[in-house]
């Protein structure tokens, strides 16, 4: 097909033409798929890529007339760079499934299992250096919810006071785990 023809084509499609949009497409999808297919290498991807093409294309024609290139050229640069956009994604994706779903499972892994045993062994053995009732507060209070008010009211003490148990009992806490 001639440089004016092509031309002529892509004047038509800026004015929405289909019929003419139709053969700009059989006449120049080859082309512009072994460009999508030489960056990409894949080709069920290439294929997506010069779909998007065409639709760059069809709402884009109008800008040709202004560009500086061939009609050719321009719509080779449309493809090329549609296809390293879809390289640059393709890159920012983890390369290993395994890889994403480590990324997203929230089941922590035997590692941190192992960590959080410990951790929670520590945590345990501090509370136990607590008084009896305050750290039987600070469990309802932190591990069972238990609302200040609730705990006030089964240990016969004011609201502000349980309050202050539980501040100094996390207080202590802090201190014990630090050590």
């Amino acid at each position: 097909m001639m440089h004016h023809d092509i031309t002529k084509l892509i004047v038509r499609t800026s004015m929405k033409d289909r019929a003419a949009f139709d053969e700009l497409y059989r006449h120049t999808s080859a082309k512009l798929f072994g460009v999508c297919l030489r960056i990409l290498k894949d080709r069920g991807e290439a294929e997506e890529a010069l779909q998007e093409v065409f639709i760059k294309i069809w709402s884009k024609a109008d800008r040709c007339a202004v560009s500086e290139l061939s009609p050719i050229s321009w719509l080779v640069a449309i493809a090329r760079n549609h296809a390293i956009d879809r390289l640059r994604a393709r890159a920012k994706l983890p390369v290993d499934i395994a890889d994403a779903l480590e990324i997203f499972d929230p089941e922590p892994g035997p590692e941190a299992k192992l960590v959080a045993i410990g951790e929670r062994g520590r945590i345990y053995g501090c509370l136990d250096e607590l008084e009896k009732v305050k750290g039987d507060a600070v469990r309802s209070a932190y591990l069972d919810g238990e609302t200040y008010a609730e705990l006030a009211t089964r240990y016969a003490v004011p609201l502000n006071t349980m309050r202050t148990w539980l501040r100094r009992s996390l207080i202590r806490l802090k201190e014990c785990l630090e050590r």
